[in-house]
């Protein structure tokens, strides 16, 4: 009994060269424009979404119609510049993140569905070492150890993941 394989098709390594020189070189035109940021300073940033976004461009839009409005203290070449980076920015984070998404999840079912039929030769070799074929011993003792249950876990049948 063999475990449903959705993922069916290798990708090329071509394919893969190819879209990793293709990341290498988005990342590097980009990287003279990105900041790092410690999780200390995300977390004490403001964070915008949606609406924040919406009300940003409105703000962008009311400063251009009424700039009379604008405190002395606001620095509104900073705040255009800020704003124009996010615009330019936004597609870019979509495309990226649908892209990780989707690489992701392939990689995880691909390494799910590559796991399970290990199981299987695993439960095999163990079963041939127990009825004391020779060559098994070796292979089911190198393999157990990586076929570690967690506690609880029988029910599942899932190994841990060590």
């Amino acid at each position: 009994m063999s475990v449903s394989n959705r993922v069916n098709e290798e990708i090329p390594q071509t394919i893969i060269d190819e879209v990793n020189q293709k990341l290498i070189e988005c990342r590097d035109a980009l990287a003279p424009y990105m900041i790092g940021l410690t999780e200390k300073e995300r977390k004490n940033l403001f964070k915008q979404g949606d609406k924040t976004v919406a009300t940003v461009q409105k703000v962008k839009m009311y400063l251009n119609t009424n700039p009379e409005l604008a405190p002395n203290y606001m620095n509104q070449d900073a705040f255009i510049s800020d704003e124009k980076v996010v615009t330019a920015l936004i597609p870019l984070h979509n495309i990226a993140l649908q892209l990780a998404t989707d690489i992701d999840d392939t990689r995880l079912l691909a390494g799910s569905e590559a796991l399970a039929e290990a199981m299987f030769y695993y439960g095999s070799s163990r079963e041939a070492a127990n009825r004391g074929v020779v060559q098994a011993k070796p292979i089911y003792d190198d393999l157990k150890s990586r076929f570690t249950f967690r506690k609880g876990s029988s029910t599942t049948g899932k190994p841990s993941e060590e």
